[in-house]
Protein backbone atom coordinates (compact mmCIF):
# COMPACT_ATOMS: atom_id res chain seq x y z
CA UNK A 1 0.00 0.00 0.00
CA UNK A 2 1.47 3.29 -1.08
CA UNK A 3 1.45 6.58 0.74
CA UNK A 4 -1.46 7.91 -1.32
CA UNK A 5 -3.52 4.81 -0.55
CA UNK A 6 -2.81 5.21 3.16
CA UNK A 7 -3.83 8.88 3.02
CA UNK A 8 -7.07 8.03 1.20
CA UNK A 9 -7.85 5.32 3.77
CA UNK A 10 -7.16 7.66 6.69
CA UNK A 11 -9.26 10.46 5.23
CA UNK A 12 -12.06 8.04 4.38
CA UNK A 13 -12.20 6.79 7.96
CA UNK A 14 -12.34 10.37 9.27
CA UNK A 15 -14.60 11.95 6.67
CA UNK A 16 -16.51 14.09 9.17
CA UNK A 17 -13.29 15.58 10.55
CA UNK A 18 -11.98 16.15 7.03
CA UNK A 19 -15.20 17.99 6.14
CA UNK A 20 -14.67 20.27 9.15
CA UNK A 21 -11.10 21.01 8.06
CA UNK A 22 -12.27 21.79 4.53
CA UNK A 23 -14.89 24.21 5.90
CA UNK A 24 -12.33 25.94 8.13
CA UNK A 25 -9.82 26.23 5.30
CA UNK A 26 -12.49 27.67 3.02
CA UNK A 27 -13.39 30.24 5.68
CA UNK A 28 -9.76 31.30 6.07
CA UNK A 29 -9.25 31.57 2.31
CA UNK A 30 -12.48 33.53 1.94
CA UNK A 31 -11.38 35.91 4.68
CA UNK A 32 -7.90 36.36 3.15
CA UNK A 33 -9.41 37.22 -0.23
CA UNK A 34 -11.71 39.81 1.30
CA UNK A 35 -14.82 37.74 0.60
CA UNK A 36 -14.51 38.58 -3.10
CA UNK A 37 -14.67 34.96 -4.28
CA UNK A 38 -17.06 33.38 -1.79
CA UNK A 39 -19.12 31.53 -4.41
CA UNK A 40 -16.08 29.94 -6.02
CA UNK A 41 -14.51 29.03 -2.69
CA UNK A 42 -17.75 27.47 -1.45
CA UNK A 43 -18.13 25.49 -4.67
CA UNK A 44 -14.57 24.20 -4.38
CA UNK A 45 -15.12 23.23 -0.75
CA UNK A 46 -18.27 21.31 -1.66
CA UNK A 47 -16.41 19.42 -4.40
CA UNK A 48 -13.64 18.56 -1.95
CA UNK A 49 -16.19 17.32 0.60
CA UNK A 50 -17.90 15.22 -2.09
CA UNK A 51 -14.55 13.64 -2.91
CA UNK A 52 -13.90 12.89 0.76
CA UNK A 53 -17.35 11.34 1.06
CA UNK A 54 -16.51 8.98 -1.81
CA UNK A 55 -13.35 7.85 0.02
CA UNK A 56 -15.25 6.55 3.04
CA UNK A 57 -16.48 3.57 1.03
CA UNK A 58 -20.14 4.21 1.76
CA UNK A 59 -22.10 3.02 -1.28
CA UNK A 60 -24.76 5.67 -0.55
CA UNK A 61 -22.33 8.48 -1.48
Amino acid sequence: MGLLDKAKDLIGKNADKADDVIDKAADVIDDKTGNKHTDKIDAGAEKAKDFVDKLDGDPNN
